[in-house]
């Protein structure tokens, strides 16, 4: 293996392949700063902005093959350090001034997506088109104006300031990239000049035939790069991505108090339920399909060992390598309770381990913070709750004392109805919550 290097070497190219499909690959990963395509040799180079973002990419399609209209390709460091061909600053960027700006946000304890990031930088001028990605340094976005001075105007009016009060803070620097490269119209990229673009890839659509089909592996997704981009161009430790098994087997569950529906409460944080069996003959036994292996991995990995209702769950791949169905079972392929089905990269993001904070979403407009803790008080000790408005949705968070009381108030209320609505619940990574009023 060559010496790591921000030069990524890319083998078997093949004429049918553009630029923006590379582009397409990688952006997850980071900033690229440079592309050269070798038509007579079937290869390309491609510089990152810095290292380690080449090193994710390299470590993601290890584990990945990474494929483009078909054709496998195959990467790996360049003996290059830098491309000599391109026109660099100190850092590839800085203070000289570009219609792109570099953003990046500190502190970031509420989503920020495209409509956020363009309501704050649309009225210094026209905004073209908006990327999003996760990066080591956090979140990141390039935001592509029309021209140049409505780009210095920004900088100058925005560098330093807080989108919410008291977090989210932009640090922004101009890119010296010429022209984003925008395929898919979502929350997370955006062009504004061509709203007849996809929402996703096809293939990672909800109508994708292979939920529920054996052995639709991770492999098959057709999107590796929505996770790649959720996980900020890696995996979580701990999570191969190779896994193919779909089937869960959880076990030590509290008969008394589970059933389907609890279970897919838990279980669709991590991602699509296909179907669930809670096992006759063995009580405090269930089987979850998942929709592929990678939702799987990451159901075993964030449950193993998770307090619940009294009782600290076992959750391992089952040697059944799906679900029959029958009259024992509960359907959820259809589910339009599955979360994962919009929005795959932003729900893969928050994935985590139960905690003791719960995020709470389509909550009714009018709702108070005294309706949401009489909803879930039954299930434990509320510390802490705060209320607020994100893109002009009600949107509340909720501390308990311990992950368990948490997790019990997931399960039993998420999918519920409150003042006519019915509401998202997931866990919050969030430490503590702020007491700034947004």
């Amino acid at each position: 293996m060559a010496e790591p290097s921000k030069v990524i070497h890319v083998r078997n190219v093949g004429h049918e392949i553009s630029e923006n499909d590379l582009l397409q690959l990688f952006q997850p990963f980071g900033v690229i700063t440079k592309l050269v395509m070798l038509r007579a040799k079937n290869q390309a180079l491609l510089q990152m902005q810095d290292v380690p973002s080449a090193i994710n990419a390299l470590q993601f399609y290890a584990n990945v093959q990474p494929t483009i209209r078909g054709r496998n390709v195959y990467v790996q460091f360049s003996s290059h350090q830098e491309l000599t061909t391109m026109d660099q600053n100190a850092q590839g960027r800085g203070d000289e001034p570009n219609r792109i700006l570099l953003v990046t946000i500190h502190h970031m304890l509420y989503p920020i997506t495209v409509e956020v990031l363009h309501q704050v930088f649309s009225p210094h001028g026209f905004v073209e088109k908006i990327v999003t990605f996760q990066k080591s340094a956090g979140f990141q976005a390039l935001i592509q104006y029309q021209g140049c001075q409505s780009a210095v105007s920004a900088r100058t009016s925005l560098q330093g300031r807080n989108i919410y009060d008291g977090c989210c803070q932009l640090d922004i620097q101009f890119s010296n990239l010429d022209e984003l490269q925008v395929h898919y119209n979502n929350d997370r990229s955006r062009d504004f000049t061509n709203p007849n673009l996809p929402t996703e890839q096809k293939g990672r659509s909800t109508q994708h035939p292979g939920y529920g089909d054996v052995g639709v592996g991770f492999s098959q997704m057709a999107n590796a790069a929505a996770i790649a981009a959720a996980f900020g161009g890696g995996l979580p430790p701990g999570i191969s991505g190779t896994n193919d098994r779909c089937t869960v087997l959880v076990s030590n569950l509290n008969p008394d108090r589970i059933d389907e529906d609890k279970l897919f409460n838990l279980f669709s944080l991590y991602g699509n339920i296909v179907r669930i069996k809670l096992l006759r003959n063995k009580p405090d036994h269930a089987l979850v399909q998942m929709g592929d292996g990678f939702q799987a991995e990451l159901a075993v990995h964030f449950l193993k060992g998770a307090m619940l209702f009294g009782k600290r769950l076992e959750v391992n791949f089952s040697k059944h390598p799906n679900i029959t169905q029958g009259a024992d079972t509960h359907e959820y392929v259809n589910s339009n309770l599955n979360r994962f089905n919009r929005n795959a990269a932003k729900n893969y993001r928050y994935c985590c381990s139960p905690t003791k904070m719960v995020h709470l979403s389509t909550l009714p407009q009018d709702v108070t913070e005294e309706e949401i803790v009489n909803h879930l008080a039954e299930h434990g000790t509320i510390v802490n709750t705060k209320l607020f408005e994100m893109n002009g949705k009600k949107q509340a968070l909720v501390m308990f004392e311990t992950e368990e009381q948490a997790t019990e108030a997931l399960v039993s209320k998420h999918a519920t109805s409150l003042g006519g609505s019915i509401i998202r619940i997931s866990f919050s990574q969030l430490q503590t919550i702020r007491e700034n009023s947004l």
